[in-house]
């Protein structure tokens, strides 16, 4: 046996579809199964046990979120590879031989993500991860198949292998030996941004990230959060700063923390105008978190910096220019116009 898949849940009723998925269309001596319950012993839970006994279910003692359910489940991984996966995702037919071989095929890649698509829009790459992730110069993330809110159809743009700077949590597949290497999760990112990071990390000690488009998974996006939630917000907004702080050389944070506290105000200010109430303060109150927090801050980024190769920051996957001056003021609405794809 080579791959656990480790399933948090939560309160998400999917749980039985993605189990259910997972069945059909994978060899049941090639896997090992973990939901990781965080908590909430509900019915989707009861159904799951009735339903597929083969899988294992841990119970966290207290909410841990989406990071420390991840971590309960890497802990518990004896294989050399395991799968991070959203309860609320659904694996197609041959889903699981690409990205394996994609790992086979080369030992410097730490972790690799299949193509993801919107199982309300099957048509459409999924919100939150597309194809695989970018970072531009001040550190907005971005993904092919979606430049900040705009998501786009898939018409095979992004159906080459290529290396990315990210992967997303929700279908994410790890070399345990690199996870090993630079530790699991952070626990405080609690939930999002929290795989970035730990791409990131893995990009720092010399690791790499693939896209492996030939594989397929659906995601019901935002059952954890709903979006425009206060919360999922300020989460964002927090913990994108906390990876820049982390994980950037000191002299770039000089000049890029200043230029990323007035675009956080100039977002506030964008949420007013634009009637979205709930979320004006989010990212000012991200900012206090980050002022109040300097020991939790500088402990994180000494543990990150350790893992730094001799060279330079990982290049792979970075667009060198601002991904928001090219949406907002040139009118750019695709990730292909701002990273073109290579063979």
């Amino acid at each position: 046996m080579r791959l656990t898949v480790i399933i948090p849940h939560y309160r998400s009723q999917t749980l039985d579809a993605c189990l259910s998925s997972l069945e059909q269309h994978t060899a049941s001596d090639g896997i090992h199964v973990i939901v990781v319950d965080d908590g909430n012993e509900g019915e989707a839970l009861q159904e799951a046990r009735t339903k597929h006994p083969s899988a294992e279910v841990l119970h966290n003692t207290q909410r841990l979120g989406f990071t420390g359910s991840c971590n309960a489940g890497l802990a518990a991984t004896s294989t050399p590879f395991a799968l991070l996966l959203n309860d609320d995702t659904e694996v197609t037919e041959g889903w699981l031989p690409p990205l394996l071989a994609a790992m086979d095929a080369d030992p410097t890649v730490a972790v690799c993500q299949p193509k993801l698509r919107s199982a309300s829009r099957p048509t459409f790459f999924d919100y939150s991860g597309g194809a695989g992730g970018y970072i531009d110069s001040l550190g907005f993330t971005f993904c092919r198949g979606r430049l900040f809110d705009v998501v786009e159809e898939d018409e095979g743009q992004y159906d080459e292998q290529v290396p990315l700077f990210w992967v997303c949590g929700s279908a994410m597949l790890l070399r345990m030996e690199a996870v090993h290497q630079v530790g699991p999760l952070d626990l405080d990112y609690f939930m999002h941004f929290e795989e970035i990071d730990l791409c990131w990390r893995l990009r720092l000690a010399g690791w790499r990230a693939l896209a492996v488009p030939k594989s397929t998974i659906y995601h019901h996006a935002a059952q954890s959060l709903p979006p425009d939630t206060f919360l999922k917000v300020y989460l964002n907004h927090r913990n994108n700063l906390v990876a820049l702080l982390k994980n950037l050389p000191f002299p770039r944070l000089l000049w890029l923390v200043p230029v990323r506290a007035a675009l956080d105000v100039l977002a506030s200010i964008s949420y007013v105008t634009g009637g979205r109430w709930r979320s004006t303060v989010a990212p000012l109150v991200g900012w206090l978190w980050i002022l109040t927090h300097p020991v939790n801050l500088w402990r994180r980024r000494r543990q990150s910096q350790r893992l730094v190769q001799a060279g330079s920051q990982p290049t792979e996957g970075v667009f060198g220019g601002s991904a928001l001056w090219h949406f907002y003021a040139r009118r750019r609405r695709a990730a292909s116009d701002l990273m073109p794809e290579r063979p």
